[in-house]
């Protein structure tokens, strides 16, 4: 079977590498697989977690190729988003601090994923004329952000801000999202790793149950942003089929095709 996340242990803590090449597209296998990684580690009674991805690119977002394939039919549709919500759901609820070791990009779907996490550290492009990127980008796709998702971006960013950045469906630059709070550090790429590990390493120097249960409280808005009525995910599924919506989608795979 092919290992869809990497399994790599930093003594107690343990990092989980998104492995689907090529841009680590998050199809409904991968989501599953996420899960279920996020489970085994809290079994294993990790202490802390680091999700990382692959060089030059975190996760790419929803695999738009996969989800277009599933045509007219609503349940598969259906049942890839609810995969994707959670496998957000379960990082955002996971009982022990974790970090987002951005190797590269994180677009839609991987700024969700990082949103969910306790601390984001994205890696420096080697090229400043064109920087690594952050963003929630559903827009210019032709969908839309969900309150709930919009609340994750809110929390961190501020609501004007946040307003301005999801109107537009802006890719953020590294340095500008650090200087905007999305992004808590920026380092050279092949840092990233090592520093989600540190920065976990001295969380778990503090008495460990006045720490977890301060976190718990400090993220209780992040889990009520994930409620099902925030979401609303049977109005996503409508305006996934929307005609703008789906031309824009279309036009999105007729670019990927070309690159």
């Amino acid at each position: 079977m092919t290992t869809l996340i990497e399994l790599i242990n930093h003594g107690p803590i343990r990092e989980l590498r998104l492995a689907r090449p090529p841009v680590n597209a998050l199809d409904t296998e991968l989501c599953r697989h996420l899960i279920h990684a996020i489970n085994q580690a809290m079994s294993d009674d990790v202490h802390g977690i680091v999700l990382s991805g692959s060089e030059r690119i975190f996760s790419a977002g929803m695999d738009v190729p996969h989800l277009l394939g599933h045509g007219d039919d609503k349940h598969k549709l259906l049942d890839s988003w609810q995969a994707f919500f959670g496998a957000v759901r379960t990082l955002a609820e996971c009982r022990v601090p974790v970090v987002a070791a951005m190797t590269g990009h994180a677009p839609a779907g991987g700024c969700v994923l990082a949103l969910c996490c306790d601390y984001r550290i994205i890696a420096r492009s080697p090229d400043a004329a064109h920087p690594t990127v952050i963003g929630l980008n559903e827009v210019q796709v032709g969908l839309v952000a969900p309150e709930g998702i919009q609340r994750l971006m809110r929390r961190v960013v501020g609501h004007h801000r946040a307003t301005t950045l999801l109107v537009g469906g802006e890719m953020v630059p590294a340095e500008r999202a650090l200087q905007i709070g999305l992004v808590d550090e920026v380092v050279d790429a092949n840092l990233v790793v090592a520093r989600a590990v540190a920065w976990l390493q001295g969380l778990l120097t503090l008495p460990r149950q006045p720490m977890l249960l301060t976190r718990a409280i400090a993220r209780a808005d992040l889990h009520e942003a994930l409620h099902a009525d925030l979401i609303q995910l049977d109005r996503f599924i409508e305006a996934w089929y929307a005609p703008d919506a789906q031309q824009a989608l279309q036009g999105l795979v007729a670019r990927l095709g070309k690159a």
